[in-house]
């Protein structure tokens, strides 16, 4: 009986070639020949020339995905929707270069106040650090094809204020 149970486990669990045929492949390949990981549910976003976010004291942006064609010009436009004040506080908008971790990053930028906490190094565009109430806007071209992700460099703001630009 144990010998049966552990053959019927086995036999239910594992997946034959027949049955990955079947399943979804959520994967694409750049042209490189890399295999990159999609995001959930990119299929769903439009391509877009523009990548227009905004945030405000909740610490989130209030996109996380958008979709762009490689070698296209991308407009990046960040408005802190915080209400203008002293006591406001500061956003940013990082584009990383693809494969870049995030929690290193973060370190570098953490230190790197003369820079306004966006260290040259593993970065492809930026907006400035603004107030409350206040925008930046840059452009920028993603030559290759990949998913890059995007924080606010900001002391402590990365680990909430994060989303993905899948390139194709």
């Amino acid at each position: 009986m144990y010998v049966f149970a552990v053959v019927f486990l086995a036999a239910s669990c594992g997946q034959n070639e027949s049955n990955k045929k079947n399943q979804p492949d959520d994967s694409k390949t750049s042209n490189t020949g890399e295999t990159m990981e999609a995001p959930a549910g990119v299929e769903k976003v439009d391509f877009s020339d523009t990548v227009q976010l905004s945030a405000n004291q909740n610490m989130v942006f209030d996109k996380e995905l958008f979709r762009v064609k490689v070698g296209k010009k991308i407009r990046l436009i960040f408005k802190n929707t915080g209400a203008k004040s002293a006591m406001s506080m500061v956003h940013n908008v990082v584009i990383l270069n693809k494969g870049t971790d995030i929690a290193d990053f973060a370190e570098v930028a953490r230190i790197a106040k003369a820079e306004q906490y966006v260290p040259a190094s593993s970065i492809i565009a930026h907006t400035k650090t603004v107030s409350g109430g206040e925008s930046d806007e840059v452009e920028f071209t993603i030559s290759q094809a990949g998913v890059y992700d995007f924080v606010c460099s900001y002391p402590g703001h990365w680990g909430t204020m994060h989303g993905k630009i899948v390139a194709e």
